[in-house]
């Protein structure tokens, strides 16, 4: 009797940890903070998201994930968000 191994392999690319609000913790909720975890000797970036009651979880990581999907291709919403903002910080210092 002949067998064959049919194995799957799947790669984790990012790790999005759900964890309680706690109004003591500061989170960065920009997201130019990275964080990173360990799996099999790997680092796997990481997402801590605060979560409370009745949050709609499923569109919180889908956003999550495309944010990460956009780091990956070259843009980074929070360095841009980042940017922009302190350009027009220092504009309007500048007009007052």
């Amino acid at each position: 009797m002949e067998r064959e191994l049919c194995v799957q392999v799947k790669k984790i690319t990012l790790v999005v940890h759900l964890e309680n609000w706690d109004p003591e913790k500061h989170y960065d909720r920009v997201g130019l903070d990275e964080e990173k975890t360990r799996i099999f000797d790997m680092d796997v970036p990481k997402i801590t998201v605060p979560v409370r009651p009745g949050r709609n979880l499923s569109v919180i990581i889908e956003v999550a994930a495309m944010n990460f999907r956009l780091k990956n291709m070259g843009y980074n919403a929070a360095e841009r968000f980042t940017s922009d903002l302190n350009n027009l910080i220092s504009h309007n210092s500048m007009n007052d």
